[in-house]
């Protein structure tokens, strides 16, 4: 009986995407999400207040804290934090 043979991927993302752009993208997507929701939590906001401050709805800041990502750009979410008084710098490495 052979061993099944398992693929290596350095995140989830490579894993699940179909190209290394969009896993990249959604790996930047999924890094900035959780940054935002580290954020909110650190602050002890409501969804409500945490919608005011960052200039969208509720549902979008629900949205946000359930990890749905696909509904997010990440031109969406460079807005949010910087409706948080964050600046987004991005560095590029080799692959």
């Amino acid at each position: 009986m052979r061993k099944p043979k398992f693929e290596e991927f350095e995140n989830v993302w490579d894993a699940l995407a179909e190209t290394p752009d969009e896993a990249a993208n959604l790996t930047l997507r999924s890094d900035l999400m959780m940054k935002i929701e580290t954020i909110v939590k650190k602050n002890g906001w409501t969804q409500a207040e945490a919608a005011k401050r960052c200039g969208v709805s509720q549902p979008r800041i629900n949205d946000l804290l359930r990890g749905r990502i696909s509904r997010f750009s990440l031109d969406a979410l460079v807005n949010i934090a910087a409706a948080l008084g964050r600046r987004v710098k991005v560095r590029l490495e080799a692959a």
